[in-house]
């Protein structure tokens, strides 16, 4: 059929019948959703919001400060509804002329000509931003609350703004509804469907889907250099890397990744592979794959996993390559372990680690940062209360906890391109490693959060474990710190103040340009985020900052120069396990896809 050929009555009638059988598919996924969200197993209600003590607490200190000041209060007053007014008079005389808004660039949210162009839609923007305001300032006139509290207040209350935002909503959506009209509701329907299928594989939770689940295989294009298990025990899977040089070092790395998350993001591919890079290198690497937990982990606390996990390791290591030291590596809260541990073999007068590598580790947490929102006894009550029950704290708590540090990036934006637009996720091999999360064993959640993060205890040498009391104190080997610029989760701040308490005459402290992730997981070819190093430790982590040299790229190849010096001569390259140690099965083991 040409173009010619084409009648309007024709496209008509098509349309309808699309958007007919779009309507019909409804009513099966409302079906389904109504079964997901029956199903949905409720947590303990305080790991959900905070005691609502915090608000009628901060209520009283904003009408405190309106008695107190009844003139800022009066004149705030009159801003915002003249404000307000002034809005509602813009927008009715740019209606009567037909004339457009200037465009505001500055959120990426609001960038469709229709945010400018529409007079109602570009009110409803105008008043979001309004009330946005008006809410800022409510929670600085709060000010009879104590630091901890405001920082709670100011938290919640950008919840509140990002939750209210009008993009979140289909009928102040202009992308959304534009594209429901060009599909027929096509995109509305699959909206539907992405919505269901993220509600039926969380149990009736709602966990926004990041990625493309079906993109990826773990073993199959993900997490697949070279190596085999060479032990196993309740707690880990040991697996011993492929050597790649025909030379290796002496002393091997045993590296302890964090058991929030998988440890394959130091896997991803082979081009930004951390895991492969140090085996190129010329270093026998272990790297530990820990368990995920169910309710019979219910009583494994941090003893189990320094115990079973780290001591373990590193004796089996030892043994697999006749050596009578490794080098170890720990990330994020097995950093934090990793130091736990080496207080505990101090103790015991036990020297089988040469050096100590830590990313992105905290120990001192006299300041909780951005996690003091649910570091505080009504959020940790709430989870001692979830794990009684389940005997674990489900890794979909704290998934959420970590995306809504981030909601307008990591819940809003991507639930709007997956339930308005009817997206499907992007094939991004890091978000799909950040949806596969683990559980906590109860035991030990309640021990970290009440005894590290809450009491601060290991900084301040009162920790007890083993019959021991642990201090971050008693870590004196020679050690490497790498944090990272934008960490939101282990500000590098924080994180020099734990490690400036270290025992270690020798000490490299390193922040890599980028975040969390990306400052890590930041391979040299890329050239892409530099870093800054300083060697005097001798001020707070500003002067240190303000010290510092930069250099461009990688800090990898500087902390192989670092290790180097202390993996000793070199040797013929091992291959994974030896008589006492067969190979149980192929990297990445079976831990992993658990």
């Amino acid at each position: 059929m040409t173009t010619e050929d084409t009648h309007p009555s024709d496209v008509t009638e098509g349309s309808v019948d699309r958007l007919l059988g779009n309507l019909a598919k409804v009513e099966n996924l409302v079906q389904r959703l109504t079964r997901a969200m029956v199903g949905r197993r409720l947590h303990d209600p305080r790991v959900e919001l905070p005691d609502p003590a915090l608000f009628q607490r901060a209520a009283l200190a904003y009408w405190s400060h309106a008695v107190r000041e009844p003139v800022d209060f009066l004149r705030k007053q009159a801003e915002f509804w003249g404000t307000t007014a002034l809005n509602i008079v813009d927008t009715s005389a740019h209606a009567l002329t037909l004339q457009g808004f200037a465009h505001d660039g500055s959120d990426r949210r609001f960038a469709n000509p229709a945010w400018d162009a529409n007079p109602y839609l570009h009110l409803i923007l105008q008043q979001y931003r309004i009330n946005a305001r008006a809410l800022e300032m409510a929670v600085a006139d709060a000010d009879d609350l104590d630091t901890r509290e405001r920082q709670r207040l100011a938290y919640f209350a950008e919840q509140i703004v990002n939750l209210s935002a009008p993009n979140n909503f289909l009928p102040t959506n202009p992308d959304a509804l534009e594209k429901a009209l060009e599909t027929d509701g096509e995109s509305l329907v699959q909206g539907l469907e992405n919505l269901v299928h993220d509600l039926e594989a969380s149990d009736g939770d709602l966990l926004v889907r990041l990625a493309d689940e079906s993109a990826f295989e773990v073993g199959g294009n993900i997490a697949t250099t070279p190596g085999a298990v060479v032990y196993r025990n309740r707690m880990m899977e040991l697996i011993q890397y492929a050597p790649s040089t025909d030379k290796v070092r002496e002393t091997p790395v045993v590296l302890f990744p964090p058991w929030i998350n998988k440890f394959y993001i130091l896997d991803l591919k082979e081009k930004n592979s951390l895991i492969k890079w140090i085996t190129d290198q010329g270093y026998t690497l272990f790297v530990v794959s820990w368990v995920n937990p169910d309710d019979g982990y219910a009583d494994t606390g941090l003893e189990d996993y320094i115990e079973d996990g780290y001591l373990t390791a590193i004796r089996e290591a030892k043994a697999i390559c006749n050596v009578d030291q490794v080098n170890a590596v720990g990330y994020c809260i097995a950093g934090t372990t990793l130091s736990l541990t080496l207080s505990l073999m101090k103790k015991r007068g036990d020297s089988s680690v040469r050096s100590a590598t830590f990313f992105t580790t905290l120990t001192d947490f006299s300041d909780q940062g951005e996690f003091t929102p649910f570091l505080q006894d009504d959020f940790i009550d709430g989870i001692e209360g979830e794990v009684a029950k389940t005997g674990i704290l489900d890794g979909r708590i704290m998934a959420r906890t970590f995306s809504f540090l981030r909601s307008k990036d990591l819940v809003y934006g991507p639930a709007i391109r997956s339930y308005m637009l009817g997206e499907t996720p992007p094939a991004f091999d890091l978000l799909f490693w950040n949806g596969d999360g683990t559980n906590l064993p109860g035991k030990m959640a309640v021990q970290y959060l009440r005894g590290i993060c809450q009491g601060n205890r290991f900084s301040e040498g009162t920790f007890e474990l083993f019959g021991e009391t642990l201090s971050v104190a008693d870590v004196d080997v020679p050690l490497m710190a790498i944090t990272c610029e934008t960490d939101h989760i282990a500000a590098w701040k924080d994180s020099y103040r734990g490690i400036q308490k270290m025992g270690a005459r020798s000490k490299t402290f390193v922040v890599s340009e980028s975040g969390h992730i990306a400052g890590i997981v930041n391979p040299p070819s890329k050239k892409k985020y530099g870093h800054y190093t300083n060697a005097d430790w001798a001020g707070d982590a500003e002067a240190w900052r303000a010290g510092a040299e930069y250099t461009e790229g990688s800090w990898w190849p500087r902390w192989d120069t670092w290790l180097r010096k202390r993996s000793g001569k070199l040797v013929a390259a091992r291959a994974p396990g030896d008589a006492d140690h067969p190979t149980l099965c192929a990297a990445p083991g079976t831990y992993v896809t658990a």
